[in-house]
């Protein structure tokens, strides 16, 4: 009987099987093969910085003359504390061409003034630097090789899904190459690292030591580079953020072909459009990138865009949030004619903008506001309000109010209520209780801080 009911639950443990779709590789027996394509491609990184005696004392703590600590540090620091002194420093890349091109990033290579690869067989050979850039934490090398050197291949980081497995390999430590396996945890991550953060995150171990080297798929192929972990002991606890191939590869290419990167400009400002501030505009939810300052004769100017405007695509692709049309408009090839979809006044509009290069971007004007006439104050926000000469001036905010919970402060500029301009405090005060008696529960000003402007939500 018992053996009969065992088998009865195997075929049906089979027929579940059989039934499930099979949508993902499953994990291999050993990552051996795999790794021993992909080392050779993999190289390791050290560099050396002078600091001069002038730079070293900037490091040393300021101590009373004469005390104990004096001492202490004094003989800490050697009695050679005059001279320069090398620093250095470990991390890893990978080759791109097999003429030596390689790709790290550029934390790895900042600052230093000597470069030096290790290839997988221990040849050492000096590296230059082809380009660099700041705001995605990418760099390109070059070393000259006698032969042509195994090369890895960039893939669709797009491609690469939740619970995918990936292998790095790099130089944790300074240890030399090592491989160590995991999968894809999170995309499109963002740690304030820069403007155009969408790092890949993945539980694959990533230590010191392992910035600028390759995070591989399945099929070999290059998918990120890994360059950040959140640590709290400067150790891998399995939350590591790597650079997604996609954008690595427009870098690279970039940097290889002038040495810098051209990015495209729009000319605007944007912010995030918040529950609150969908709920205020009216619009279905939150969603695209909400355009403050436009640049006078920039591209979107030209093209009509406006403040208030609410950007929801851009050259054919969705702009789910504002970061992510900074990143797809700095990608766009300069001098490129596009559509831009908006929504203005809660109605769609398409419009045609031309990107130009990006440059410095626009200095500022700071408006000047009028000395503060008699207040006003707003109890349903929480504001005390004076007349301006460009608007309607903040002079304070109450403690604890929908304002201050919204880090509106004193000497703001409300430039508009509701996409309705407004000069005095008693039009703000007009248009607050207008909007209260229409049963609206959330109110947007437009505010101008030191010439930027921004919308604000504040729920009454």
């Amino acid at each position: 009987m018992a053996s009969r009911f065992s088998l009865s639950l195997s075929v049906i443990f089979a027929a579940i099987l059989l039934a499930a779709p099979s949508f993902a590789r499953g994990a291999p027996e050993s990552f051996a093969d795999l790794s021993a394509q992909l080392l050779p491609t993999v190289v390791n990184i050290s560099t050396s910085q002078t600091l001069k005696p002038s730079q070293r004392s900037a490091e040393m703590p300021q101590v009373p003359p004469g005390s104990a600590l004096e001492e202490l540090f004094k003989n800490f620091s050697g009695p050679k504390s005059n001279l320069p002194r090398h620093i250095t420093s470990l991390g890893s890349g990978f080759i791109i061409d097999p003429s030596g091109l390689i790709v790290t990033n550029n934390h790895v290579i900042d600052d230093a003034d000597q470069i030096t690869v290790t290839l997988n067989d221990g040849t050492t050979l000096p590296a230059k630097l082809v380009g660099r850039d700041e705001k995605t934490d990418l760099a390109l090398l070059k070393i000259n090789a006698r032969r042509p050197l195994p090369a890895a291949r960039f893939g669709d980081s797009d491609r690469a899904r939740i619970g995918d497995w990936v292998i790095a390999i790099g130089n944790p430590f300074g240890l030399g190459s090592s491989v160590t396996a995991g999968i894809v945890s999170a995309r499109n991550r963002s740690i304030e690292a820069g403007p155009y953060d969408e790092f890949i995150q993945t539980d694959a171990p990533i230590n010191r030591g392992n910035s600028g080297g390759p995070l591989f798929d399945m099929g070999g192929a290059v998918v990120g580079i890994n360059s950040a972990i959140y640590s709290p002991t400067g150790g891998s606890v399995g939350i590591g953020f790597a650079i997604p191939s996609n954008l690595a590869r427009d870098v690279i290419g970039q940097l290889r072909a002038f040495g810098q990167v051209h990015r495209g400009y729009v000319g605007v400002n944007i912010q995030p459009v918040t529950a609150d501030l969908a709920e205020g505009l009216g619009l279905s939810g939150a969603m695209g990138a909400l355009v403050g300052n436009v640049a006078p004769n920039g591209p979107a100017a030209r093209a009509g865009i406006r403040t208030g405007d609410v950007i929801l695509g851009f050259d054919g692709k969705k702009i789910p949030d504002a970061r992510s049309l900074s990143r797809i408009a700095a990608g766009t090839p300069v001098g490129k004619t596009v559509n831009v979809d908006l929504l203005r006044n809660r109605h769609p509009l398409t419009v045609r903008l031309t990107v130009q290069r990006l440059n410095e971007p626009p200095a500022k004007q700071q408006r000047p506001a009028a000395p503060p006439a008699k207040p006003r104050k707003t109890t349903q926000l929480g504001l005390s309000l004076s007349g301006g000469a460009h608007g309607v001036v903040v002079t304070d905010v109450l403690p604890d109010s929908p304002a201050d919970e919204k880090n509106v402060r004193a000497g703001d500029v409300i430039v508009a209520v509701s996409d309705q301009p407004v000069k005095t405090p008693d039009e703000v005060q007009r248009r607050i209780d207008a909007d209260l008696k229409s049963g609206r529960k959330v109110e947007v000003l437009l505010v101008n801080r030191a010439g930027a402007l921004t919308y604000v939500p504040l729920r009454f």
